[in-house]
């Protein structure tokens, strides 16, 4: 039997109200969002061409950002949350406004923000603990960890069949032109493929595996220059494009350019044996690189590189290498404290790094840097720069620094394998992570100062 229906209609503009003691409420009202505007302005400006256009929602898109640093959430999800549940709109400053950002709009931000700008936010959250006596930055530690890519395992039939997918999937897009240079090469592009079910099904022995890889890697050479011929020509037509053929384009010259460089690289691996310096392990994000770790179960690991900082209390701060050799350990053992004088305006009196970092020119650094207490861990029978009770203290700050590491590489986070495809989005999400951390370790440890328990 239906359901008879209200005598009045039921309002769809309902009356909430939003709980005090909200964990998203409790960061809104803590952060000071003019100082993050500003900030986030700083990088605004400092990357667009111009002022023009419509004023920037930033007190919105900064809350959507904070709201996605706190839990892992895609950027639909986040829209969702901030246009349909009350503590994300309060956190994004829209209780008296019906507009929400669309999840291009909150990507677009992120993007535009990227890892400095979003580093920038961190430091603020950073910056506050230590004023709110939750942290101290005369004590600090340090270590580097990989943020592992969302590929799969690289190996060279899986980055040309990779390879021979995006451009039939691409091409089409263009018109004319790359259709016809489909059209023209569709029977080497299908001997290509068979090549690789060929390769994955039945080569079982070396010397086989390198005559078909061989064989496929000349087809794909071949296709490679027929793309350069037939871009040139799309480049050469006085047909305009738009829109998603723009995109195609722009991804197939991508392309194009990587395998260029990929190709020499298999080559060489198939005569000597040996992976070329500065191997491509990734067509669409060719930044990537193999992270040697060590570790039981994970000896290497593909993405980036980052340095991570721990203060005294916690908090955690973050720096993406710009490439494979920037931040390693020894490297990374001076760069860390550079950068804590850089935000805090001295060095910390206290400063421990795993035997990574130790050399004795690092050491000697460290003190003209003004570090009081080096505990750098000494190689093989040198002795410690520290020791007592001050090098107890250190030894524990530092097995710390690894349970933050875990803790942002969790699924509440997502350091690792972000959803992102290109090196820049990757750096914006590790940030994103460290800021929610933060955030959150502010947020919880201020409530237990005033005996408030947290919801949400």
């Amino acid at each position: 039997m239906p359901r008879p229906s209200d005598l009045f209609p039921r309002s769809k503009s309902p009356t909430i109200l939003v709980a005090n003691n909200h964990r998203l409420v409790q960061i809104a009202d803590t952060l000071d969002w003019d100082e993050l505007q500003r900030r986030a302005q700083q990088i605004r400006l400092a990357k667009l061409k111009n002022a023009a256009g419509h004023p920037p929602h930033l007190r919105a898109t900064l809350g959507a950002m904070v709201l996605m640093s706190t839990r892992k959430l895609t950027y639909r999800e986040a829209e969702d949350l901030i246009q349909y549940y009350a503590p994300a709109r309060y956190l994004c400053g829209l209780t008296e406004s019906n507009w929400t950002p669309d999840f291009t709009t909150i990507q677009d931000f992120t993007e535009l923000m990227g890892e400095e700008g979003i580093r920038l936010i961190n430091q603020y959250v950073v910056q506050l603990a230590v004023e709110k006596k939750l942290a101290d930055p005369r004590t600090m530690v340090a270590d580097t960890t990989a943020q592992e890519a969302a590929i799969p395992h690289p190996n060279e039939i899986g980055l040309m069949s990779a390879f021979l997918r995006s451009v039939t999937t691409s091409a089409p897009w263009i018109g004319g032109v790359m259709k016809k240079f489909l059209h023209r090469t569709a029977a080497q592009f299908d001997v290509a493929r068979q090549k690789a079910r060929e390769y994955r099904l039945f080569a079982k022995t070396k010397p086989r595996k390198d005559r078909m890889m061989r064989q496929m890697l000349t087809i794909v050479e071949n296709l490679n220059r027929g793309l350069a011929a037939a871009l040139k020509a799309v480049g050469a037509s006085p047909r305009k494009l738009r829109g998603r053929a723009i995109v195609a384009q722009e991804k197939l010259q991508h392309l194009q350019r990587t395998m260029s460089v990929l190709a020499p690289q298999i080559r060489h691996w198939i005569r000597t044996g040996f992976v070329a310096s500065g191997k491509i392990i990734s067509l669409h994000i060719p930044q990537l690189y193999a992270i040697v770790r060590g570790k039981v179960g994970k000896t290497v690991e593909f993405g980036l590189n980052w340095g991570i900082t721990r203060l005294q209390g916690g908090y955690l701060l973050a720096r993406l290498a710009r490439d494979r050799q920037e931040l390693q350990d020894t490297a990374y053992a001076l760069r860390a404290v550079q950068d804590h004088i850089a935000l805090f305006g001295k060095a910390p009196r206290g400063y421990a790094y795993d035997r990574g970092g130790y050399s004795a020119q690092n050491v000697s650094a460290l003190k003209t840097l003004g570090v009081k207490d080096v505990g750098l861990a000494p190689r093989g029978r040198t002795p410690w720069s520290v020791r007592g009770p001050v090098r107890e203290r250190l030894i524990r700050e530092r097995a710390l620094v690894e349970a933050g590491i875990g803790t942002i590489k969790s699924p509440r986070y997502g350091f690792n394998r972000p959803a992102a495809r290109s090196q820049a989005m990757m750096g914006a999400c590790g940030q994103r992570a460290v800021l929610g951390f933060n955030t959150n370790k502010l947020i919880r440890e201020l409530a237990g100062r005033k005996e408030l328990k947290l919801s949400g």
